[in-house]
Order: C-alpha cells, then sequence, then structure tokens
C-alpha cells in the first residue's frame, strides 16, 4: 500500500531528526539515504570504513526500524562474525553488551544475520512500531540512536582492528 501524504511527512521529520543527531556526531560519515523505489525501506546509512556501514532503515508496511550494520564485502563479514565468535558471546550477547554500553537496557536483543540482494552482508536489530506515529515520540527516537551508538560500540574495534591491519599492509607494500 502506498504510504499517505501524512506517512512521509513524518517519515521525513524522524529522518530529519536523526541525520541531525547523528550529523553532530564524529564517529558518523554524512547521511546518505538508500531508499527502495517502492518506499518498502528507507535506509539512512552512515560510513563506517571502506566498504561498510551503519544503517538506520524504516519498513513502513510492517512498520519496522531495522538498525545495524552492513557491508558489502564478504571478507569483512566474516572478519565480524569471528570477532564475535572470538569474544564468546552469541550474536545478541554480543550486541546486548554494545547496547548496554551505550545506555539501553535490552536483553539479549534478536539480531538478525543475512545477505540481502545478493550484495549486502546485514548484522542487525529489528524494532518493532505499532504504527508510524511513533515516529514522532522522543522515546523512539531516542531509542534508535542508542542501538546506532550500540552497533558502533560493538562494531567499532573489530572495524578499528581491521584498519589498523590494512593500514600496515599498506606500508609493507610501500
Amino acid at each position: 500500500m502506498p504510504l499517505t501524504d501524512d506517512e512521509r511527512e513524518q517519515i521525513a521529520a524522524f529522518r530529519t531528526y536523526i541525520a541531525d543527531a547523528v550529523g553532530n556526531d564524529d564517529r558518523y560519515g554524512e547521511a546518505i539515504k538508500c531508499d527502495r523505489e517502492d518506499e518498502s525501506t528507507l535506509a539512512m546509512q552512515f560510513e563506517a570504513g571502506p566498504s561498510c556501514w551503519f544503517e538506520i532503515a524504516l519498513r513502513p508496511s510492517i512498520p519496522q526500524i531495522r538498525v545495524g550494520f552492513l557491508t558489502d564485502d564478504r571478507w569483512r563479514s566474516e572478519e565480524v562474525e569471528q570477532a564475535i565468535q572470538d569474544s564468546g558471546d552469541t550474536m545478541e550477547e554480543f550486541v546486548e553488551v554494545g547496547f548496554e554500553e551505550a545506555g539501553l537496557p535490552w536483553e539479549e536483543p534478536p539480531v538478525e544475520h543475512y545477505r540481502d540482494s545478493g550484495k549486502y552482508f546485514y548484522f542487525a536489530t529489528p524494532l518493532a512500531l505499532e504504527d508510524l506515529f511513533e515516529l514522532e515520540q522522543d522515546v523512539i527516537r531516542n531509542k534508535v540512536l542508542r542501538m546506532l551508538d550500540g552497533y558502533l560500540i560493538a562494531f567499532g574495534p573489530a572495524l578499528e582492528a581491521e584498519a589498523a591491519v590494512e593500514g600496515e599492509e599498506d606500508e609493507d607494500e610501500e
């Protein structure tokens, strides 16, 4: 079902709020909209390093917000999987620790790990909404921002370690 004008306004206000909040945080890159043409998924991605992003995706027809990390690099996905395994935690526990450090207590949040469109490898946590009016609520907006911070806290060290290794390899080539 197509979005109504009111729903589009609610979504635009939510996305502006998120982009402004994250845009003032140097830990994230610029917000890039990655929307599906049919409006089934309206996503904002924030660069997290080469070939990887943090994402806030709104799925209006469900309604649901999905927050997570994605990469188009199979090896980077496997490296993240290895970092989770090395931690001794399940994916849910791994993300829970990041959420907790971000100020969001959520015991074993669901973590979906999948490949989308044959291109992207995702680690994402869904947040169900009763309806799109919830996008206007501070409690939802703050929860989404804490989820994003939680993913950065959880996945950031693995990305930083990989960036350091890549930097060493570049130096060796010179």
